[in-house]
């Protein structure tokens, strides 16, 4: 039974001090912006991202962030393709995990959760200007 709690407070007891390991919550996913995972899964790209979420799902979010891993905003972007979710409070710290290229989970982090939001195959979340073109 202690290893069934230790699981769902996502503590990891192999190290000498209890850490917050990062989880996971789709309860936020927007499915009017972005793309969907039936989309990805016919792009190749879904198996990506449960490849990803695994690896990071090892550590904590310093220690994902640290790793770059996971890359955190200090607020959602002013150019962005995408539009504030009005289901989701304004005061979240946004973050987004790289898949590969340019493949992106947005989400917004509290506590040790990561809340998935959008899945970006393009990067349009956070716009940036090409660099040295």
């Amino acid at each position: 039974m202690s290893n069934l709690k230790r699981k769902r407070l996502g503590l990891d007891y192999k190290s000498n001090k209890p850490q917050r390991l990062i989880v996971f919550s789709l309860k936020d996913f927007d499915i009017n912006q972005g793309e969907s995972f039936e989309e990805w899964e016919k792009e190749q790209i879904l198996s990506n991202v449960l490849t990803r979420l695994r690896q990071i799902s090892s550590f904590s979010i310093e220690e994902a962030m640290s790793k770059q891993m996971i890359n955190k905003y200090d607020s959602f972007p002013v150019k962005s393709d995408f539009f504030y979710p009005k289901h989701i409070r304004e005061s979240v710290n946004w973050a987004s995990i790289r898949i590969k290229g340019k493949e992106r989970i947005i989400g917004y982090i509290e506590d040790n959760i990561f809340y998935l939001v959008f899945l970006d195959k393009d990067h349009r979340f956070w716009i940036t200007e090409k660099k040295h073109t």
